[in-house]
């Protein structure tokens, strides 16, 4: 025999419309739950607390003292007083200086005093290749070309007498040849005396031993004295170099 159910009884008939509704509301509570916020109820009360001190607090009222302007200035106002002329001026006339058509000259005659001129003695210098009469040293004598030979052996003379080597430029080994550059001036003086070389030591040196060359009888162009300008070199040479 057959069993029959009732259908009423049958639990397992809607169990996908419950399903499908259940999981629905499923969704709708995590959707509120995920969207719902939250706030700290302590931080909020700290914060209308302190809006409502802030708001309390009263402003002092500052006043700014400003100075008051400064007093108008004072106008000073003066009386004008008419005075009436009492001299009469007497208006000069200017007569006109152009020349015209019709004016005279007047012919005079100029006459230019005499006007002295004053001779200004040029400072010459021959070289001493070329000048007419060489400067003598003292205790040359006879012509010219023995004049110039005797001042060139004086000279020599005059180096070897009065030269001394630098003591400090000794020490450093510092030797060379110096070119001494002067003139004979038209006194017969020794002047303008300048050097060139490898240091400043033998430079000097060079120039002490020319500025003792003693006074001469200057050099002559057409009987003129005129100065001669004159170099020489001195060797600065250490023994057993």
């Amino acid at each position: 025999m057959e069993l029959k159910k009732n259908p009423r009884a049958n639990v397992g008939r809607n169990s996908s419309l419950y399903f499908a509704v259940g999981l629905n509301v499923m969704l709708l509570l995590t959707y509120l739950g995920l969207e719902h916020k939250t706030y700290e109820s302590e931080a909020t009360k700290i914060d209308i607390l302190m809006l409502t001190e802030q708001l309390e607090e009263e402003i002092p009222i500052t006043t700014i003292n400003i100075p008051p302007p400064p007093p108008p200035k004072q106008v000073v106002t003066q009386a004008i007083t008419i005075v009436e002329d009492v001299e009469e001026v007497e208006e000069t006339f200017i007569e006109s200086t152009e020349i015209g058509q019709d004016d005279i000259i007047e012919e005079r005659v100029v006459s230019v005093e005499e006007v002295e001129v004053e001779e200004v003695e040029e400072d010459i210098e021959v070289p001493f290749a070329v000048i007419e009469q060489v400067p003598k040293f003292p205790g040359c004598t006879g012509s010219n070309d023995e004049l110039r030979a005797c001042f060139q052996r004086k000279m020599n003379e005059h180096l070897q007498k009065h030269f001394r080597y630098p003591q400090s430029a000794a020490e450093l080994n510092i030797q060379g040849r110096v070119f001494v550059f002067f003139k004979i001036d038209k006194f017969g003086n020794v002047n303008g005396i300048k050097s060139r070389g490898p240091d400043k030591l033998l430079e000097t040196e060079a120039e002490r031993i020319i500025s003792l060359l003693p006074k001469m009888q200057p050099g002559k162009q057409r009987n003129k004295p005129v100065g001669v300008p004159y170099s020489i070199p001195i060797n600065f040479k250490l023994q057993g170099q």
